[in-house]
This record gives structure tokens, sequence and C-alpha cells, in this order.
């Protein structure tokens, strides 16, 4: 199949990766290229896919900061400056399906209206206009959708958005695999928002006086300054926004993992990683982390520190080999990319048996109302 991948662009698909959305991006063109797919990828300006199109001068962050900008209509019109030149090219006929993988939600109603078959990834929970899009799509049988874990499909069911594909996203496991020697160290990796907990991570491996490796890009420097840069000392270490290659040799080698979000995590992308490379996983069960996570690791109350460091302290009891073989069996490329080819097999035979008919695209019209006018 010819498949239009298209990202997020709040930030470039190029490592280092500035969070799960990206690596995710990433690992799906490479997967479906690996399966004999033909792919392009829509992604801003810096990305580093070998079928780029880009679609915008910079990433979003880079000229509209999300944290200033959010909801406000500059950045509402430069996503859809930039989305409206994919409408272009894949309203031509050119791909046989388009994977959704942006948090813009008027593609899904571009695509739907335009008989376009379209498969979204939803990588957050069911909330706001994202939600609304995803309900309305459901109409449209050349419309497909996902999410990443059970936990995220029983939350949109419960807003009765039901129905939804559940494909986990994958892990490179050819590239995060064990290490032949393991430290005295555990690790923390994400990006530093209060919402991932990194604060009480740092008080918890003070408690249990175990050093820690943070890694990752500062992205609330409030938060990084009041909350965890007054500790970093002594067994409290923070190396900054790292290379892939950086993060497995460094993850591979830690006692531990810990992943400690304070909101309903869609996935966790990271303790699937560190579960690829045998460490196991100590945090917070909040969200999908419990369903990724097993019995490879062990979770508690999140927010509750103090049960956090216990945990910590009972690591040495989680069998390192268990847990590569727990990644192995659920989140390979290849699993992922068979689950999301079955969703575009859907999407196409449902854009076929409708007769949904093809829009007549201008390359010169400017504005997406006119084109689906």
């Amino acid at each position: 199949m010819k498949i239009a991948v298209i990202a997020h662009i709040r930030h470039a698909i190029a490592e280092p990766f500035s969070g799960g959305m990206e690596a995710h991006c990433d690992m799906l063109c490479r997967g479906l290229r690996a399966a004999g797919h033909d792919v392009d990828l829509f992604a801003a300006v810096g990305s580093s896919d070998p079928g780029l199109i880009p679609i915008c001068d910079a990433p979003y962050d880079e000229v509209l900061p999300w944290r200033v900008y959010r909801g406000s209509r500059e950045l509402a019109a430069y996503q859809r400056s930039a989305f409206e030149q994919v409408l272009m090219r894949i309203g031509a006929g050119e791909y046989d399906v388009v994977h959704n993988n942006s948090l813009f939600p008027d593609i899904i109603e571009w695509c739907a209206q335009a008989g376009i078959p379209c498969v979204t990834s939803q990588h957050v929970p069911p909330f706001g206009s994202m939600f609304d899009a995803v309900l309305a799509g459901r109409d449209f049988p050349n419309i497909g959708a996902t999410v990443t874990s059970r936990d995220q499909l029983s939350l949109w069911s419960a807003k009765g958005c039901g129905g939804l594909a559940v494909v986990p996203n994958g892990v490179d496991t050819d590239a995060w695999v064990p290490a032949t020697t393991v430290g005295d160290y555990f690790t923390w990796v994400g990006r530093i928002v209060p919402n991932k907990g990194l604060a009480h991570a740092v008080r918890a491996a003070r408690i249990a006086d175990i050093r820690l490796k943070i890694f990752g890009p500062v992205e609330d420097a409030d938060y990084f300054a009041q909350e965890v840069e007054p500790y970093i000392s002594g067994k409290i270490e923070f190396h900054g926004h790292r290379s892939a290659a950086v993060l497995r040799k460094e993850v591979a080698g830690a006692r531990g993992a810990l992943v400690t979000p304070l909101w309903d995590e869609p996935f966790g992308l990271v303790a699937a990683e560190a579960l690829s490379c045998s460490t196991p996983v100590v945090g917070f069960d909040r969200g999908a982390l419990a369903e990724v996570v097993g019995d490879c690791g062990y979770l508690v109350k999140a927010g509750d520190t103090d049960a956090l460091a216990g945990a910590i302290a009972d690591i040495g009891q989680i069998d390192r080999a268990s847990c590569r073989r727990h990644a192995e069996s659920r989140y390979s490329i290849q699993a992922m990319i068979q689950g999301y080819e079955r969703c575009y097999a859907k999407a196409i035979a449902g854009a076929r048996l409708a007769a949904l008919p093809r829009l007549a695209w201008s390359s010169s019209s400017s504005r997406t109302d006119a084109l689906l006018a």
C-alpha cells in the first residue's frame, strides 16, 4: 500500500525525540516500510524520515510555544495552514490510506467528507475537539480510530465512543536490548513537566538512597527550577535530553526504571522500552501503566512517594528475563504494524462499499472550507 502518515507538528520527528508521540511516529514509518509499504511522512521541517514531505517552516513549539499559545487563534491558524497542504496532496488520490498521527481533529472531518480512507491513532484520553471528531467519524465507514490500551478503550467507551481498535504502541526490540552487566542505579526518562511526576521520583530516590539518572527535555522551566533542580547533587543526576542510542544503553544497564505519571497515561512507551531491555519498572499506577508493566515491576498509588521508595527496595525480586519476554511477546513493532494493517483494510473496504465520492481538488484553492463546500 501507499500510505500517507501525518505527524503532529509540535516537534520534528527526529532524535533526540521530544516524547513518545515522536518516537511512535518514527517507529510507525520504519515499521510500515519494513512490512513492504510505500510511506510518505507529512511533518515539520527538521524531521529526519527519508520519506519526509515538510508542511511547515518550523515545528510550532519553536515559533508559537504551546505553553503560551495553547488554544489561541495563532496556533490554530499555523496548524491549519500546514495541514491544508496535506489535504491538497492526499486529495489527489495517490494514497491508499491516510494514517493520522497528529492531534489536529479537522483532518478526520476532511477525510470523512472526502471519502478518503483514514485511520487516526489516539494518543490522548477522550476530551475536547479530538473526542468530538472521533465520535462524529464513526458515522463514516472510511474512518477508523485506534487507542493504545484497553484502559483507554474503557475511557472512550464510557463517553459513548466504543468499538475503537486497540493497537498498543510498538518498541524496537532489536534495538532496546538487555545489557551484559547491570549497574547500581535507576533511570527516569521523559518530558520534564508536572504530570510526569519527576519531583516525586526524586523524593522517592532520596528516601530509598539510590542513584537516579534523569534524562529528558525541560519543558516546564519553573517546575524544574523549583521542584527538581535543588535536589540534583550527589546520587541525583540530571543528564539532559539525550539520543535514543544513549538512552538504550543507560536504561539497559539500570537496576530499574522509575515511571511516575500523575495523569491517565494512554500507554507508557518508556516502560515498554525498559522492559524490552530486561529492566523492571517501578512507578505510579495511573492510566495504562499497569497493563503495560504486568508482572514485570511494582506500581503504587499515584503520588505516594513513601510507597514508591518501598517498591524501589524490592525491585531485585523481579526476574529480568521475564521482562524481556513480556516486551517481545506484546510490544514488537511487527505486532503494532499488523494491528494497523487490519485497521487500514477495514477503512479501505468501508470507502469502497459505501461508494463514497472523492472530491474534485483544485491546486489553486487556498481554503479548506472552500474545498469541502
